[in-house]
C-alpha cells in the first residue's frame, strides 16, 4: 500500500486557504448587494456655491453670472503688467538699526515691508519718520532706494 504524497499539516493549510477563499467571496457579494448608496451618479457629484463651500445641492442658475475665460489669472502676472517699480512710494520707518545700517519701512499704500540698508539714504533717518522711496527687485525681495524724509 502506498503512502499519501501529502501530510496532514498540508491539507489542513489547504483546507483552511479554501476556507478563506469561500468567506471572502461571501462578504463581497454581502457589500455588493447591501450597498446601494454611491452607485447613482447623482450621488457622487458635489458642488461650489459662490462662497467656496461644498454642497450637494446644485446651483440656482438664475444667479448665475458669466465669466470670459480671458479674465481668469492663473498664477503670477508678467512683469510687463505689474505696475512700474520707479515711480515714488510713501510709508513709516517701522525699524532701522543705525549700528549695522539696515532697516524697513511699512509701505502706507500696501502694507509690506521693504527692506533699506543705509546706502540708499540720501539723509538720516529714524524709526517712524514718514519717508518717500523707490523700490527695485531684488532676489530677496523688495529694496528701497532714494529714501528721502517728509516734512
Amino acid at each position: 500500500m502506498a503512502r499519501s504524497q501529502q501530510s496532514w499539516n498540508k491539507i489542513e493549510k489547504e483546507k483552511q486557504k479554501q476556507k478563506k477563499k469561500k468567506d471572502k467571496a461571501a462578504k463581497k457579494l454581502e457589500r455588493a448587494s447591501n450597498a446601494s448608496d454611491g452607485n447613482n451618479l447623482d450621488d457622487m457629484i458635489a458642488y461650489v456655491d459662490e462662497y467656496g463651500r461644498i454642497t450637494d445641492t446644485p446651483p440656482d442658475p438664475a444667479t448665475k453670472q458669466a465669466i470670459k475665460a480671458e479674465d481668469i489669472e492663473i498664477g503670477v502676472r508678467k512683469k510687463e503688467d505689474m505696475e512700474p517699480e520707479s515711480e515714488f512710494r510713501t510709508g513709516i520707518v517701522s525699524f532701522f538699526n543705525e549700528s549695522k545700517g539696515f532697516g524697513f519701512i511699512k509701505d502706507l499704500a500696501t502694507g509690506e515691508s521693504v527692506f533699506v540698508h543705509a546706502n540708499a539714504l540720501t539723509e538720516p533717518v529714524k524709526e517712524n519718520n514718514k519717508v518717500t522711496f523707490k523700490t527695485e527687485r531684488t532676489p530677496k525681495g523688495l529694496s528701497a532706494l532714494e529714501v528721502k524724509v517728509v516734512r
